[in-house]
């Protein structure tokens, strides 16, 4: 019997039912993914006793010494793999990793160019539901209602007509490769700072099977969750001479002490991302990503922007009649998880959806291979054409329960030394 079960049984029935829950379902929301059990074991550490405001060399705290080998560990190993000038460990999400940025740069109502959410952005890109869509002036820039693709000659228009103090590209929603290059070309024509917020695609540009922002942005920031597989948390990337600034934007502007448990589960991660049986499995994500958009195309399905270059995909569910939320319900009942999404120009409001999204990284990280995501397209398609059929939805639960028993958590992770 574990302490916790001694201690508090009603946090561990819990937790145990939610342990049971991700054995037994395929997780298929794009921002979820399983981290190897030494991520686990570094986050439950002992440095969930300490406090160490500040940074390495020059602490408010007493007793940092191993601290700061840690975090600077961190630092240079998040540098290294993503070819940067300076980078920050601390931020404890992605959305404080943009604040963190908009801190260092900005004044309030000065203006940012960002990605609608509407159309793939994210809501720390100056959505009005955020703070960031509260402090700043915010001009979005959205898809060709053709392409379903970023229109970068309505990026250009918009930053001619508004001349932002920052550019932001990146979103939570958008499957195609960004070109950053045009990025760059337009923020330098107009004097503006550009930002990449890379969460979703991290593990895949760590990997080199993305294109990788950090050459052309002044800033990148990211989660090092979702396809980097790791730690609870974020970090950013700049140029070095905005290096001083980022520190001075965390610490002491938007944060004080640093969660040290998920800094040493960060230097973990970043060790991992550098492997070789790490870049094979991105290089499966994309693979299986672009699998499941073609089976589920051949079934009749409506794929946004007619594909994904990524580890997502969009599903417009209105051709066969249907809304996000029901499909979202429809597969959580056979033990297939994703969530309801609105789609560029969806008419629907955002609790019911016209779309769904679907990303590949937890599947592939449990071991799925490309032909694993056909049997799994279908049957997310029987389940949908089906769904008043109770016993054919029971009958594909037993059939999604077999595919993860095939499949079981962490055991696939015993193939590498770190992994």
């Amino acid at each position: 019997m574990s302490m916790l079960s001694l201690i508090d049984p009603e946090v561990a029935a819990l937790l145990d039912k939610e342990a049971a829950r991700q054995n037994s379902t395929l997780e298929m929301i794009a921002s979820e993914n399983f981290v190897p059990p030494v991520i686990l074991e570094a986050q439950g550490s002992i440095l969930t006793n300490k406090y160490a405001e500040g940074y390495p060399g020059n602490r408010y705290h007493g007793g940092c010494e191993f601290i700061d080998g840690i975090e600077a560990l961190a630092i240079e190993r998040a540098k290294s793999l993503f070819g940067a000038d300076h980078a920050n460990v601390q931020p404890h999400s992605g959305v404080n990793a943009n604040l963190g940025v908009y801190q260092a740069v900005l004044q309030p109502h000065d203006t940012i160019l960002s990605m609608d959410l509407r159309h793939g952005g994210h809501l720390s890109h100056g959505a009005k539901a955020s703070i960031t869509g509260r402090f700043f002036n915010i001009v979005h820039y959205g898809v060709h209602p053709e392409t379903e693709r970023i229109d970068y000659d309505q990026v250009e228009a918009l930053a001619l007509g508004h001349r932002p103090k920052l550019i932001v590209a990146g979103g939570s929603a958008y499957p195609r490769v960004i070109d950053f290059a045009r990025f760059r070309e337009i923020a330098d024509k107009v004097g503006a700072l550009f930002m990449v917020d890379m969460a979703h695609i991290a593990g895949l540009v760590a990997a080199k099977v993305h294109p990788s922002p950090v050459p052309y942005a002044d800033f990148v920031t990211s989660t090092t969750t979702k396809t980097l597989r790791g730690a609870r948390g974020g970090f950013i990337l700049c140029r070095k001479e905005f290096a001083q600034k980022i520190d001075k934007a965390i610490f002491p502007g938007t944060q004080g002490g640093p969660i040290l448990q998920n800094v040493m589960a960060k230097a973990v991660t970043f060790r991992i991302a550098g492997t070789e049986e790490f870049a094979r499995m991105q290089a499966q994500v994309v693979k299986n990503a672009s699998t499941l958009a073609e089976t589920l195309s051949a079934s009749g399905y409506r794929i946004v922007s007619g594909g994904t270059d990524n580890h997502l995909m969009l599903v417009d569910m209105r051709p066969r009649g249907m809304t996000g939320v029901f499909a979202e319900e429809t597969l959580a009942k056979i033990g297939i998880m994703v969530n309801k999404n609105l789609i560029p120009f969806d008419t629907a409001p955002a609790t019911v959806t016209s779309g769904i999204r679907i990303g590949a990284a937890a599947v592939t990280t449990r071991g799925l291979a490309a032909e694993d995501m056909k049997h799994v397209g279908s049957l997310m398609d029987k389940a949908l054409t089906s769904a008043s059929d109770e016993r054919l939805l029971e009958s594909l639960r037993n059939e999604v329960r077999q595919v993860c028993l095939r499949h079981p958590l962490y055991l696939h992770f015993g193939e590498g030394a770190l992994i």
